[in-house]
């Protein structure tokens, strides 16, 4: 089974002081508190402006050595008329330090709005832009669309062609796609409430802990809505994020998550 890894998106939230970080904990600090709760954080921040290297470099040395960020594209990548007319963008957004992450570098998400149309020569086109690497580090990618077009098998076998994630999204308001495409597994638990303590029943929570050691163990987990035929059976790192939905509940779900895998 390869590495499960389970987060949240961000760690600046003030409904979190005082229910995830303990009372008058300072705020400078979240950083590391949340990383030693959790195993992963999705940073956001990224996708609505840049940051300077020193800044995820500074990152990176707060959290410990195991620990993974993933990273959200900026949206001038991403919400564009032509995909394909994006390379600049992307150039501008890989270039401006995200590397100084290192080893701690997870996969790049690239998030569509949910009005984006699937166009099969345009978005092929887009994965063809993405790098595999920058400056010596190994990139990943995985791509979030959210409308309906998307699910045909010609997506998922573009996709599977450039080894590109998609993003399994679990939410009320856009259908899914469950389908494995990538080298990792990357989903997105949308559908938190607040009624619950931990954002999800237990059965739901147990049910998300035997659906992540399946896809850590390869395979492609039953009842998930298919487009395609399933990816072959290997081992993939698997990176699930509690966000949205009941935001204020979500470090408690990923910690529920973490607790039963």
């Amino acid at each position: 089974m390869a590495n499960i890894r389970i987060g949240i998106g961000g760690w600046t939230y003030e409904p979190w002081r005082g229910t995830f970080f303990p009372e008058k904990w300072p705020q400078k600090r979240e950083l590391e508190y949340a990383s030693r709760q959790l195993s992963a954080i999705e940073i956001n921040g990224t996708y609505y402006s840049g940051f300077k290297p020193a800044t995820f470099a500074g990152w990176a040395e707060v959290v410990p050595d195991d620990f993974v960020f993933t990273v959200k594209a900026s949206r001038f990548c991403t919400n564009r008329k032509v995909l394909a007319e994006g390379g600049e963008s992307i150039a501008r957004f890989v270039g401006q330090g995200i590397v100084e992450l290192g080893p701690k570098l997870g996969p790049i998400l690239w998030q569509f709005m949910a009005t984006k149309k699937f166009d099969a020569d345009d978005f092929g086109a887009f994965l063809k832009l993405l790098p595999a690497s920058h400056e010596g580090v190994a990139l990943r990618h995985a791509v979030q669309v959210r409308h309906d077009s998307f699910h045909v098998p010609e997506f998922v076998a573009l996709c599977r062609a450039a080894g590109v994630a998609i993003v399994y999204a679990e939410s009320a308001d856009y259908p899914a796609i469950a389908d494995v495409t990538g080298d990792f597994v990357y989903a997105r638990l949308e559908n938190a409430v607040e009624e619950e303590p931990q954002g999800y029943s237990s059965t739901a929570l147990d049910h998300w802990a035997v659906v992540a050691k399946e896809w850590a163990a390869g395979g492609s987990p039953e009842g998930l809505p298919y487009v395609a035929d399933p990816a072959p059976k290997t081992p993939r790192d698997t990176f699930i994020f509690m966000i949205n939905g009941a935001k204020v509940r979500a470090p408690a779900a990923a910690q529920a998550l973490i607790a039963r895998i």
